[in-house]
């Protein structure tokens, strides 16, 4: 079995090959919630408890949703839409200490690329009510996963410099720092 390694310079994309140049997503639906601004927003779904939302499946991908009522917990993959630019340094919301963006679940990332575990309420046709919801009103969706434990079964997890911080995870509330 042969092996290809790839080397990747990144300010240079032009040996890439032509299927890694530009990555292009369709989305499959809407996100609805009750936030319209980042501000006050929940930062993770831990911190959403209680709110509702909907997610809104195109009808051309409805056929998909076939057997999602037999989960109670989904991934939602989805696009933050309204960030337009990134850091790769950033002072994220539960330290003032600033980190790299891949050690953060900041929203202003190379590729906005969000993902949120939810619980799902009840299917309606092509629409999917949702609980703890931490995703502002409009987001794109992308994709939708199932939420299996095992799949996650991460043992003797770490938690880099959030440790110590885990109980402001619930309380904390998005401020303007990303808009």
């Amino acid at each position: 079995m042969q092996c290809l390694f790839l080397k990747i310079n990144m300010f240079n994309v032009t040996n890439l090959p032509i299927a890694m140049k530009k990555i292009t997503y369709q989305p499959i639906g809407i996100i609805h919630s009750p936030f319209t601004s980042t501000v006050r927003t929940p930062i993770q779904p831990s911190s959403a408890e209680g709110y509702q939302g909907t997610v809104e499946v195109f009808p051309e991908y409805a056929e998909g949703l076939k057997d999602i009522e037999g989960f109670s917990h989904l991934l939602l993959v989805y696009h933050f839409h309204l960030s337009q630019d990134f850091k790769l340094l950033v002072k994220p919301y539960l330290d003032d200490k600033v980190h790299g963006v891949f050690a953060t679940r900041a929203p202003k990332r190379p590729n906005g690329i969000g993902i949120s575990t939810v619980k799902l309420l009840r299917v309606e046709g092509h629409t999917l009510y949702i609980e703890n919801v931490d995703i502002l009103d409009g987001t794109p969706l992308l994709d939708i996963k199932p939420y299996v434990p095992q799949f996650h079964n991460a043992q003797h997890v770490k938690v880099g410099w959030l440790t110590g911080k885990e109980n402001r995870i619930k309380t904390q509330k998005a401020d303007d720092r990303f808009d």
